[in-house]
């Protein structure tokens, strides 16, 4: 079991010099990963339909410091040297696609090949509606930039076209250190289970709360990946520690293990903020080392 370290652009390792503490301390811990969340901006009149909350409610203040994802992986890279580095999720339907292409393989140069591209539809329309985007066609344009971004880290002069995404003979330098970026999408629905099974180098179905739910969702993953003639076990599952990290049941950990889990992000909210080093430290000492 691989552990990765969430949410770290959010709060105070949003600032530059608690995120390169937080980011050597999760590195030297043993996390093999950091991750990000993504919102532009936050809007303070919404629907309350956010999935992973019993009120529906962000589970943070509307106005708490959010980092924007790329800028703040490319900082806490380079204070590290091997750890990776992932967005989950990057709301792609709200970005342009070839600005996220270059923007992510700039990223994954300049750190070694380390970056994992977790990207999602969203779910606040009030967000979309702000930005200009459109929500109903959220799903169908993720679709179709997925293969558009991997068009554009070829180097090659390249062309797609979609429906949302069109063009013709264009070079987006430099290309990603190892010639791509491995692309997870995330999200809570059957509908993302099977678009990574199909699509996607990797599914993050986010809090794993209801295991038999989280089983249903990579079986569909897995289904649908041999229905598109893949390997599903090319697929990569990562999922997210919900609860207090100081006492995880190692017996989860073994059941997330069965279900064919690969990696589990602790929200870096969840830790001591007034040592959150040494609580990184205890954390590695005790579930990480048993399982590297």
């Amino acid at each position: 079991m691989k552990f990765g370290l969430t949410h770290g652009n959010i709060g105070p390792t949003s600032n530059p010099d608690e995120a390169r503490t937080m980011a050597v301390a999760a590195e030297q811990a043993g996390f093999e990963s950091l991750w990000t969340v993504d919102h532009a901006v936050i809007p303070t009149y919404y629907e309350r339909v956010y999935p992973e909350t019993a009120s529906g409610e962000f589970p943070f203040p509307v106005d708490h410091p959010l980092a924007d994802p790329l800028p703040w992986l490319t900082w806490v890279g380079a204070a590290t040297s091997h750890v990776k580095l992932g967005t989950a999720i990057l709301v792609l339907p709200q970005r342009n696609v070839l600005i996220t292409a270059k923007e992510a393989a700039t990223v994954d140069r300049l750190t070694g090949g380390r970056l994992i591209l977790g990207v999602g539809v969203g779910w606040c329309r009030e967000e979309f509606e702000v930005l200009g985007a459109d929500f109903d066609t959220r799903g169908r344009r993720l679709r179709e930039a997925i293969p558009a971004l991997r068009a554009l880290w070829t180097g090659e002069p390249a062309t797609y076209a979609s429906e949302s995404v069109r063009f013709d003979g264009v070079v987006c330098q430099p290309r990603p250190a190892n010639k791509t970026v491995p692309i997870h999408i995330g999200g809570f629905s059957m509908t993302a289970a099977a678009r990574a099974g199909r699509i996607a180098d990797g599914f993050f179905p986010a809090g794993y709360g209801d295991l038999d739910r989280l089983a249903a969702l990579i079986a569909r993953t897995r289904q649908t990946a041999v229905e598109a003639g893949r390997d599903p076990g090319d697929i990569e599952i990562t999922t997210r520690w919900t609860r207090d990290p100081e006492n995880i049941d190692p017996e989860i950990v073994h059941r997330l293990e069965e279900l064919g889990v690969d990696r589990v992000t602790v929200p870096a909210m969840l830790f001591d903020p007034d040592d959150l080093p040494g609580a990184l430290a205890r954390f590695g000492e005790t579930y990480i080392a048993p399982h590297s």
